[in-house]
């Protein structure tokens, strides 16, 4: 009898789509609840996910947040509609701790902390990954607007075909095992097509409005958050120009962030603006806006998805989920880095992400990334 060669699944797995166990992340907007809608129109075997990671606050309510109330709610329904099986987890305790508290302490250290990173390294890719595999699944399928090709027997990262969506820069915390693991079949599509999709599909949500805040900070509004959890920490305190003189005062350093202009509070002929923040001494650093530029940056906590041989040559760096892709030199030195910028950067604050790229015939490809400790101008290091 001959040998009839397997033909992989869409999901890169040797069998049938029916005896594949896949979990989907929903959020209850309409690009988790269209994951869900394909993997179930597919064949697969479907288990959708929701984690309830904070309680709603009573003054958002504009349902444009995510993990809570409303979009709960939407992903029951949704699994419901799709006849999948729909768990929802409660994990506000591991978002208290790792999300919320992690980003209050980062912003009263004079950082501007990225707690969707957070978020995805902890209760998602690393608490869910492994409920997940408690539930004996074959993947864990998301809908990051991510790319993820297998090469060489590994799955690497790729920035999005739709680059005004993309959101590799929100997972360069993703260890390589639990990339292998994970799937985004919304890599290679654009946002309108995933609506059309959801419409395809009959989904009640195809034209619910994308979340917009931080799900944890009503209205935008990062003071209140502070506020709420730790109330003693409005200080008064001095402004200083770059030369170190006095020239105002602050209701607290957790109402500024490196980069800002309004509401500094000093008239000046020229824009003033945040370029340090010295937390320990409770001051606040503001100067013109040549101040702002950035040559150097120094980095904590990497995280690797490539040898370090590959960073021999100058590589790509994103300082901000919307910036531009920035020519760098990135020097590696065990669990820290060392980038040398090719061209000035305005307004990169520690907290913030760091994260590099390689460009190669697939695109332009996630080698890992680092937390932001410190910075290197014309004028000043923070």
């Amino acid at each position: 009898m001959r040998n009839v060669e397997k033909k992989a699944n869409s999901l890169g797995f040797l069998k049938h789509p029916k005896d594949t166990k896949v979990v989907v992340a929903m959020s209850g907007g309409v690009d988790s609840s269209t994951v869900a809608g394909l993997m179930k129109k597919e064949g697969y075997d479907v288990t959708g996910i929701t984690l309830k990671l904070y309680d709603d606050a009573k003054s958002s309510k504009k349902n444009r947040q995510c993990c809570a109330g409303q979009d709960i709610l939407d992903a029951k329904r949704v699994s419901q509609q799709l006849n999948i099986d729909h768990k929802i987890l409660y994990y506000q305790k591991n978002f208290k701790k790792d999300v919320i508290d992690s980003f209050v302490d980062s912003y009263l250290a004079g950082e501007t902390p990225i707690p969707c990173v957070k978020c995805n390294q902890t209760v998602k890719f690393r608490d869910l990954y492994a409920y997940s595999q408690e539930l004996k699944a074959d993947a864990l399928v998301t809908g990051h607007y991510v790319n993820r090709i297998q090469n060489n027997g590994n799955a690497e990262m790729y920035r999005a075909a739709d680059i005004t969506r993309d959101q590799s820069y929100f997972l360069f915390t993703t260890t390589q095992k639990q990339l292998n693991f994970l799937r985004f079949p919304l890599g290679a599509m654009h946002k309108d097509e995933t609506r059309k999709v959801a419409s395809k599909l009959n989904l009640n949500v195809a034209d619910k409005p994308d979340s917009q805040d931080i799900c944890f900070v009503p209205n935008g509004n990062y003071a209140s958050v502070i506020n709420k959890y730790r109330p003693e920490s409005f200080k008064k305190g001095n402004i200083l120009d770059i030369k170190g003189t006095v020239i105002g005062k602050h209701d607290g350093i957790i109402n500024f962030t490196i980069g800002q202009r309004k509401g500094i509070g000093i008239s000046n002929e020229e824009p003033l603006y945040v370029v340090d923040i010295i937390a320990k001494e409770n001051k606040v650093i503001v100067g013109k806006r040549e101040d702002l530029f950035i040559k150097k940056i120094y980095l904590k906590d990497i995280n690797l998805l490539s040898d370090v041989e590959n960073f021999k040559e100058d590589l790509f760096i994103k300082v901000r989920s919307t910036g531009k892709l920035i020519k760098s030199k990135i020097l590696i030195n065990s669990n820290e880095a060392e980038v040398d910028l090719k061209e000035d950067e305005i307004g990169i604050s520690p907290g913030q992400a760091c994260v590099f790229y390689s460009k190669n015939k697939f695109g332009d490809k996630v080698l890992g990334g680092g937390w932001i400790a410190r910075t290197v101008n014309k004028y000043l290091s923070t």
